[in-house]
C-alpha cells in the first residue's frame, strides 16, 4: 500500500511491483501530486520565458521584447494538465498499479482506511508494507489577520489566472526567489521581505548575493532584516512591518518554508508523533514502528526536500520493499542498491532564478562543521571563453570543495545565466568521488561553459 500518489509514490509503487509485489495506491488529490500542479512544473514553466527573455537581451542584434503574459500562463497550464490527471492515472493503469481515490490514514500495523469521494469508508490490508509518500504543505506563521488575508502559498503563486499588479513575497528561500523572478518578469510590482540577511541561506553565500543583485536590477524592493508583524486585507493587502511601516499590495505570497503532511495521517494508531516527519532509516524503514511494515519516502521523511531526491528514495526503498518480502538479501553498504546514500552526501539541487544557481554536495561552511579538511576553489565563470560568447558581460561564479586529505570533491556551487545544465557533471563528481587526478583527463569542449572544469582544476593545481 502507498499512501500518496506523487512522484514519490508513483517511483516507490512501480519499483515495487516490478519488483513482483501487487501494488494500491492511495491519493486524496491529483495523481502526480504538488510537482505536477502546483510547484516544479508550473513553476519553471513560469521562469523559462523570463529566462529566455533575459538571455536574448544579453546578446546583442536578438532583441529587447517583452513577454506576453497570457501566453506564458496559458502555457503554464498546459504543463500543468490544465490540473487534471488523466494522463497521470493512464500511465498508472498501464504500470498495473491499483489507484484508490480518497484520504488515506493509517489504522495500526499493516491498515489504511480510506475516506472515500462518496462519502464512504474502506479498510485495506497490506500483506508486507505500507509506504507513507504524502509529501509536505505549506507552512504558514501564526500572524493576527493572516487567515482572513486569504495569502497566496506556492499553490497560489504557481496557479493564478491573473498578474497582481502589486505582489509582496515573504520569505527568502528558493520559492520566494523564483516567484518574485517570475511575477517581476510578467509585469507585476514585487517587494521581497527576508527575515533574515541574506537569500538562499543554504546555499554558499555569493549566490543569494548574485541573485539579490539580480532582483535589485530588475526592479523587485528587496528588504533585508524585516517581518511582519500583522497582515490586513481590505481589497489591497496591508502588511506592518516590524520596526513600523507597513507595505500595501494587491496579493501576498508567504515562501515560509514547508511542513510534513502527515497531520491527519493517522500516526497515533501506531505510536508515532502526528504533524511530524516520519523519520526512517537509509532503506527507507520507519524508526520506533515495530513489525518492518511502515516506510516512508520524499519530503515527509525530512531527509531532502526536493522532487528528484524524493523519486530516487523511491526508486530505491521500492526495490528495498520487494526485496524483503521475496527474502531477498539487501546491499547496505555506502552507495549499494538499497540504500539512499546520496540524500546525505550528493544532493543536487537548481534554483531558477537570473542568474541561476546551481549546486551538488557540501558547502564550504558544511564541509569545515563535519570536520574536513578542505579547500574552496574559486573561479569566475565569465572569464570562461564559452561564457563570454554565451552572453556579453557574463556574470557567474563557481565554487569547488575539496577533501584535502583523498583530493576529491565534497561539494560544487555555480551561478549564472544557463548553469545548471552543467550541474548533473559535478553531480557524478562527488557521487563516483572521481579523484582529482582524474578528472584532469575529463577535457571539456571548446569554447563551452563546461570549461569552468578546467579552469577549476588549474586554479587548484596553480
Amino acid at each position: 500500500m502507498v499512501v500518496g500518489a506523487g512522484p514519490t509514490g508513483e517511483n516507490l509503487a512501480d519499483r515495487a511491483h516490478a519488483g513482483g509485489l501487487s501494488v494500491a495506491i492511495v491519493e486524496s488529490e491529483l495523481v502526480g501530486g504538488e510537482c505536477s500542479y502546483w510547484a516544479c512544473m508550473p513553476s519553471k514553466a513560469l521562469l523559462r520565458p523570463a529566462a529566455a527573455l533575459a538571455d536574448a537581451r544579453r546578446a546583442p542584434g536578438v532583441g529587447t521584447g517583452t513577454l506576453d503574459a497570457s501566453a506564458v500562463l496559458a502555457r503554464r497550464d498546459d504543463f500543468a494538465s490544465h490540473w487534471k490527471d488523466d494522463g497521470q492515472v493512464g500511465w498508472l493503469e498501464g504500470a498495473e498499479l491499483v489507484l484508490v481515490r480518497g484520504h488515506g490514514r493509517l489504522d495500526g500495523a499493516k491498515r489504511v482506511a480510506v475516506e472515500t469521494p462518496d462519502g464512504g469508508r474502506r479498510v485495506l490490508t497490506a500483506r508486507h508494507a505500507v509506504a507513507v509518500c504524502t509529501g509536505t504543505g505549506a507552512a504558514l506563521p501564526d500572524l493576527p489577520g493572516l487567515a482572513g488575508a486569504r495569502p497566496w502559498t506556492s499553490r497560489e503563486a504557481t496557479s493564478s489566472s491573473q498578474v497582481p499588479p502589486r505582489l509582496a513575497v515573504i520569505g527568502g528561500g528558493v520559492v520566494a526567489c523564483e516567484m518574485a523572478t517570475a511575477w517581476r518578469a510578467l509585469g507585476s510590482e514585487v517587494v521581497l521581505l527576508v527575515r533574515g540577511s541574506q537569500l538562499l541561506p543554504r546555499t554558499e553565500p555569493f549566490a543569494g548575493e548574485a541573485v539579490a543583485e539580480s532582483l535589485r536590477a530588475a526592479g523587485i524592493d528587496v528588504r533585508f532584516d524585516t517581518s511582519v508583524t500583522e497582515v490586513r486585507r481590505e481589497g489591497t493587502v496591508t502588511l506592518t512591518l516590524d520596526g513600523g511601516g507597513t507595505v500595501t499590495a494587491d496579493e501576498v505570497l508567504f515562501a515560509t518554508g514547508r511542513s510534513p503532511a502527515t497531520a491527519d495521517l493517522g500516526l497515533e494508531t501506531v505510536d508515532l508523533a502526528p504533524g511530524r516527519p516520519i523519520e526512517v532509516d537509509s532503506t527507507g524503514l520507519a524508526t520506533g514502528v515495530p513489525g518492518g511494515w511502515l516506510y516512508a519516502a520524499g519530503d515527509v521523511n525530512g531527509r531532502a526536500l526536493l522532487t528528484h531526491q524524493g523519486k530516487y528514495q523511491g526508486r530505491i526503498f521500492g526495490e528495498v520493499i520487494a526485496d524483503r518480502a521475496a527474502g531477498r538479501p539487501l546491499d547496505t553498504a555506502d552507495w549499494g542498491r538499497s540504500v539512499a546514500t546520496a540524500d546525505e552526501r550528493a544532493v543536487p539541487q537548481v534554483v531558477f532564478t537570473d542568474p541561476e544557481v546551481a549546486a551538488v554536495g557540501l558547502t564550504l561552511d558544511e564541509a569545515t562543521r563535519k570536520g574536513y579538511r578542505v579547500r574552496a576553489v574559486d573561479y569566475d565563470i565569465g572569464d570562461v571563453a564559452g561564457a563570454s560568447l554565451h552572453a556579453d558581460n557574463y556574470q557567474g561564479h563557481a565554487r569547488a570543495v575539496v577533501d584535502l586529505d583523498r583530493e576529491t570533491l565534497l561539494g560544487v556551487t555555480f551561478v549564472g545565466a544557463g548553469v545548471s545544465e552543467l550541474l548533473h557533471s559535478a553531480t557524478i563528481a562527488v557521487t563516483a568521488e572521481v579523484p582529482i587526478a582524474r578528472l584532469w583527463h575529463a577535457v571539456p569542449a571548446y569554447p563551452t561553459i563546461s570549461e569552468i572544469w578546467l579552469r577549476l582544476l588549474e586554479t587548484y593545481r596553480a
